[in-house]
């Protein structure tokens, strides 16, 4: 017979106490610790079953490794830069789970997908925090009130399955959001991290079983992360994440993890009155509101995923008025940038520690490759020293703590990028005859340490020669 017992289970990290805590002594949260009621099934164990042969019980099917397996089938959206994250469209049986911050456009995006997909498939949006007019409002917003979406404003997990184990079943369903989904085998509130897990597996279940693409929406925290469990990103086939700001007009669409393609890939939207459209060349998006005249700006060849993309990176050296100067970074990481300016003091002689340091990545983009290190030391010396970087030049390359610069990869993608745009200059680090080829047509300068990049700047130059008593051996340029 089921009884029903109590846990206290922390919500941030899903850990359970034997006892009510007010700090969990899984992740350290505060106030985290909420009690729980679950209804156990009566019954024996696993061992349980009839005779000595435990009934029940069967012996795996194993297989061999080696053997051929066919490519999973992909159903394409007609959305490119949505297929490009998913790694080539939608494998069926798959779970996404779609995450960002609160009025980030995830709804209007999946929206927009959907209704694309309803001119081939059937699609079912199932809404747990609309009712299904307000979804109709939006959908007339956006232009798409004519396709074929089917819609549902439902909570209970229970009968969302029986939905999809119908005979008429939806080939995609959308659930918007699974914070919102709730197990009535449970007595805990939508939300907590028993019924996001419970909820979350029931649906997963359900896909593998009948081939259904199933899309949650998931809410984040105030530190960026999805709310709930975090085994939630473990059990779904692929993780994105939509970002922006919200003074931007674009999105970026992120895979985080996908396991039927690759990681790291980007989509680029723009959001306007017609909900969000695609951005097949995002370097120019970035690069729209630049200024090639400006101090303390550099234009970074980065890529994300397979794409390339240029973004400007722009940093303000000023005196300091305050004992400990300050150091704000947008974009970027901080422990990097506190990096380059001990290497850019240690090695070149450059006094910046006396200064604030404000660093931004024009746009809103994040970028965390360490190929960004050497143009940020390009624009914080521009900044530094008043004269703008050549503006017809890129800059990558990762920064050693000796002060060296080191190779990066698919430097010939980022040329060719950065050719297609118009630029005709590239510093970039030495390659030491690996792939000299550049057939993307840039005169490229080849910087083996970092104080090279002291020549571009007059005053800064000048200030080393007297320091050091010479200059360094010039750099090597390729045709």
């Amino acid at each position: 017979m089921a009884r029903v017992t109590s846990r206290f289970v922390c919500q941030s990290c899903g850990t359970v106490h034997a006892r009510w805590n007010g700090r969990c002594e899984g992740c350290g949260a505060w106030n985290s610790v909420i009690e729980e009621s679950v209804t156990e099934p009566g019954g024996h164990g696993l061992g349980a079953g009839r005779g000595s042969g435990g009934g029940g019980r069967h012996r795996l099917e194993v297989v061999a490794l080696a053997g051929a397996s066919p490519p999973a089938p992909r159903c394409s959206t007609g959305i490119s830069e949505f297929d490009r994250v998913c790694g080539g469209g939608l494998v069926p049986g798959s779970v996404l789970l779609v995450g960002g911050d609160p009025g980030i456009g995830k709804s209007t995006l999946l929206l927009q997908v959907v209704a694309r997909l309803s001119l081939s498939q059937t699609c079912l949006y199932v809404s747990g925090e609309e009712a299904v007019d307000q979804v109709r409002l939006r959908a007339v917003r956006l232009g798409v009130a004519e396709s074929q979406v089917r819609l549902a404003a439902a909570t209970s997990v229970r009968d969302i399955v029986a939905t999809l184990e119908s005979p008429e079943r939806p080939a995609v369903a959308v659930i918007d959001s699974i914070q919102t989904m709730a197990v009535d085998t449970l007595e805990s509130a939508p939300g907590t991290v028993a019924q996001v897990r419970a909820s979350a597996q029931e649906l997963i279940r359900v896909a593998k079983r009948r081939q259904v693409v199933v899309i949650l929406v998931g809410h984040v925290t105030k530190d960026g992360a999805i709310a709930g469990p975090r085994v939630l990103e473990h059990m779904v086939d692929t993780v994105l994440y939509f970002e922006g700001e919200r003074g931007h007009h674009f999105r970026i669409l992120r895979a985080i993890k996908n396991r039927f393609g690759a990681t790291d890939e980007i989509g680029v939207f723009e959001m306007g009155d017609r909900g969000l459209a695609e951005v097949p060349n995002p370097s120019m998006l970035f690069l729209s509101g630049r200024r090639g005249d400006v101090s303390g700006a550099a234009v970074f060849a980065g890529i994300e995923g397979t794409r390339p993309v240029l973004v400007e990176i722009q940093a303000l050296v000023a005196p300091s008025p305050l004992g400990t100067p300050r150091r704000a970074v947008v974009g970027w990481d901080n422990a990097r940038l506190a990096m380059v300016l001990a290497v850019l003091e240690a090695r070149c002689g450059v006094s910046i520690g006396g200064n604030d340091v404000y660093l931004n990545v024009a746009g809103g983009l994040k970028i965390s490759e360490p190929a960004a290190d050497l143009a940020v030391a390009a624009a914080l010396l521009s900044s530094l020293s008043g004269e703008p970087v050549p503006a017809q030049a890129v800059v990558f390359g990762e920064i050693g703590l000796a002060g060296e610069v080191r190779t990066v990869g698919q430097t010939d993608l980022r040329l060719r990028e950065a050719a297609k745009l118009g630029f005709g200059e590239a510093l970039v680090p030495a390659r030491h005859g690996r792939g000299r080829t550049n057939d993307a047509g840039l005169r490229v300068v080849e910087i083996n340490q970092l104080d090279e990049l002291l020549p571009l700047f007059s005053s800064l130059a000048a200030n080393g020669a007297r320091k050091n008593g010479s200059a360094r051996p010039g750099r090597k340029e390729q045709a």
